[in-house]
């Protein structure tokens, strides 16, 4: 992982929500500076601080990490609907989730195909 990704990835999590650097910072208890000097890749958040900042943004560490997944906030809403259905809706999702990521590979395959 370079250096620079978890200044990266707190700017992409901020503007994600529409807040700025100072707004963040103040929210956080911290100096005004605080995220800029984060963002711009002059300091790391302490652990104590990166789990804030997780806990912020309502993900995980491991989220935090993984940026392939692009709406956190969506995919937490679709688990809190999920942990309340039974199994056999649950199969069900599971197989409709199957067949929308066939879909999408299938239109991505066509796409490169077609250039």
């Amino acid at each position: 992982m370079e250096e620079s990704f978890v200044g990266k990835r707190v700017t992409e999590l901020r503007i994600k929500k529409n807040i700025s650097e100072y707004q963040l910072s103040y929210d956080l208890g911290q100096s005004k500076g605080y995220i800029q000097s984060i963002s711009s890749g002059r300091a790391l958040p302490s652990m104590k601080m990166f789990l804030n900042i997780c806990d912020y943004f309502q993900i995980t560490p491991s989220e935090f990490f993984n940026n392939e997944i692009k709406d956190y906030e969506l995919l937490n809403q679709l688990y809190q609907e999920c942990i309340h259905l039974e199994e056999d809706d649950l199969l069900l999702l599971l197989r409709l989730a199957k067949r929308l990521k066939r879909n999408g590979e299938k239109q991505e395959k066509e796409k490169g195909e077609t250039r």
